[in-house]
């Protein structure tokens, strides 16, 4: 008999959605990743860098040349200065370093703060480090206004065992970006209570509207207690090749390397170094958010003709709307599963992303797509 480490964990939403997908040639606008190629200028450094023969194992830490461009890109953004060589390490993909982090800072016994709904990587994880997931849920659009965090709610679950708090900032799944006065709550309480801030940042170059992202490195007393995750595999265009990084102060980065040496050791080279020459010139992450926010306004308008009533999304590239106007007082789950297998467009039921289920009647679309993609749903969802 097999005592599981996750019992209660299943297949996840976004396989199973993705499956029905494929059995019903529907459009996949429910699993986060493009169907667009990215630069070829990008694959050519990838190249460049494999026939150089950079193809062994790079530093436990990540390609030197990479780091240092990390810890650049960041500083020149922010205004922190990480040092790469002590505070930078490559990682496989932002998942990995979401677990090796909490790995690293939360021991057994010990309370983490989860501002739901979440990403669905995050309750597994801190529940492998034997700590307990404390769950705080947004408050409600309302008044044509997305959702908010609740800084009462998140005061309130801080307990004695309380050691983390996870941000994550443009939110997915409700395209939330936290302004200065959440992180200047955020910062208060991480500094009175004494806990780690774990901040997931991964769609970090997709704010729009001429916001800024807040990065909880902006602020130093944050950033002093902070681990920064981003990804280069959302940044890129590049999902498929699970490269992304965490950023720390040194005394934490110790503890964070610890973990990492021993869960995949370090990530492949030519990616790396290919990376590391492709971030040279600033313009591709810099210009990413006027890219996606020209797709969030093609597929917004699009929606407006149909029966959704979709929410204001001011980062990332996912899109939560209202479909009780069309199935009144259906599940969110049984909407998605109707909408993929009757009208062919998938999409991700927002209560999955609470523990236990939601039901708040939103559903998640996916528009980091091309515009035929984003057509042809439309052209589906406008038969509703």
């Amino acid at each position: 008999m097999i005592e599981s480490r996750l019992p209660r964990v299943g297949t996840t939403i976004f396989t199973t959605m993705s499956a029905l997908a494929v059995q019903h040639d529907a459009v996949n606008l429910g699993q986060g990743f493009p169907d667009f190629d990215c630069d070829p200028a990008l694959v050519q450094a990838v190249d460049d860098a494999m026939r150089a023969g950079q193809n062994q194992y790079p530093p436990m830490a990540g390609w030197p040349a990479l780091r240092h461009a990390i810890a650049h890109k960041v500083e020149a953004l922010y205004g922190h200065a990480y040092d790469p060589d002590t505070e930078i390490t490559v990682t496989a993909g932002a998942t990995q370093a979401l677990l090796t982090a909490i790995l690293a800072l939360v021991h057994p016994g010990d309370e983490v703060i989860v501002i739901e709904p979440a990403y669905d990587s995050y309750a597994p994880a801190i529940t492998m480090a034997g700590a307990t997931p404390v769950y705080v849920s947004m408050n409600e659009p309302a008044g044509g206004r997305g959702h908010t965090i609740s800084w009462e709610r998140v005061r309130a679950a801080i307990t004695p065992r309380t050691r983390m708090l996870m941000v994550n900032s443009p939110h997915n799944p409700t395209g939330m970006t936290m302004g200065p006065d959440d992180l200047r709550q955020l910062e208060a309480l991480a500094d009175a209570h004494g806990l780690f801030v774990l901040s997931d940042e991964v769609y970090e170059h997709m704010v729009f509207d001429g916001l800024r992202h807040e990065s909880v490195c902006r602020y130093p007393a944050l950033a002093s207690r902070s681990v920064v995750i981003s990804s280069f595999g959302k940044t890129f265009h590049v999902t498929g090749w699970k490269v992304g990084y965490a950023a720390a102060p040194r005394a934490l980065m110790d503890e964070f390397r610890k973990v990492h040496q021993f869960n995949v050791f370090t990530v492949n080279t030519p990616m790396q170094a290919g990376i590391a020459a492709y971030l040279a010139n600033p313009a591709p992450y810099l210009d990413l958010a006027a890219f996606y926010q020209a797709k969030r306004d093609f597929f917004a308008a699009g929606l407006d003709r149909t029966g959704f009533e979709r929410l204001p999304v001011a980062g990332s590239y996912f899109q939560t709307v209202r479909y009780g106007r069309i199935r009144p007082g259906m599940s969110e789950i049984d909407f998605c599963r109707w909408l993929t297998t009757e009208i062919r467009v998938a999409a991700i039921p927002v209560s999955a992303l609470y523990d236990p289920p939601n039901d708040t009647g939103l559903i998640r679309f996916c528009f980091a797509k091309k515009e035929s993609t984003l057509s042809t749903a439309l052209e589906r969802l406008a038969t509703i």
